[in-house]
């Protein structure tokens, strides 16, 4: 396929001003980072009922409850996740609003997610061979576990630096991210192949809509906050 200059700069623009909304949303304070994932959460309902009208168009508004899990849990999840005081506080009474905003958490997957999909697009690229899935051909073996074993090791060593929790909680979260988001991708593809679009929207020109760039977070965002939760 020949070099498009033309969308190459749309899909580098895009992806640079992608970056520069969610560092801004994540890093400046704890309004900013509620009010972009409010924003994400709404952006990515409206594309799934979209989806659904299009699985199922003289019903779907049974299969709207599952929205809630796949959507709103693992928003409100990663949310909460961005005031740890969040979980010692709620037998207590303390509301969101006097807690401390303290990025770790929602940062540390994010960037895992993003860690994970740049290692199993590069490795995959160099070594992949071996289809990881019917439903994301693209996809190999090999990309998937090289970019999961990267990631791993990367966010293990950021997180010892950084400390806030331990080496074993940050390998356990970097694994969830790993595994978890690169099952809400494969879940994202499916949905887009039963509704038999490319993309499930428009918002970012040359990257698809709210589904196609938070897929893997939703899920990912989902299992970390079990594990916070239940188990830390």
């Amino acid at each position: 396929m020949a070099f498009d200059s033309k969308t190459f700069q749309t899909r580098a623009i895009t992806a640079i001003a992608f970056v520069i909304v969610m560092l801004t949303g994540l890093l400046w304070n704890g309004i900013s980072f509620t009010i972009l994932f409010i924003i994400i959460h709404f952006g990515c309902w409206y594309e799934f009922i979209k989806l659904l009208k299009l699985i199922r168009p003289s019903d779907y508004g049974k299969y709207l409850p599952l929205g809630l899990l796949y959507i709103t849990l693992p928003f409100l999840l990663l949310v909460l996740l961005g005031f740890p005081q969040a979980k010692p506080a709620f037998s207590q009474g303390v509301f969101l609003s006097e807690m401390k905003y303290l990025p770790v958490l929602p940062c540390g997957i994010i960037f895992s997610i993003w860690i994970n999909d740049t290692m199993a697009y590069i490795v995959g690229s160099l070594i992949g061979k071996t289809p990881l899935s019917k439903i994301s051909p693209k996809k190999t073996l090999e990309g998937t576990i090289g970019g999961a074993i990267l990631c791993i090791i990367t966010i293990s060593l950021i997180g010892r630096a950084i400390g806030f929790f331990s080496l074993t909680d940050w390998i356990i979260i970097a694994t969830c991210c790993a595994v978890f988001g690169t099952l809400g991708d494969l879940l994202e593809s499916k949905l887009k192949r039963m509704a038999k679009v490319k993309d499930s929207g428009t918002f970012m020109p040359g990257h698809g809509g709210f589904l196609d760039r938070f897929d893997s977070l939703l899920i990912a965002s989902l299992s970390v906050g079990f594990y916070y939760y239940l188990l830390m």
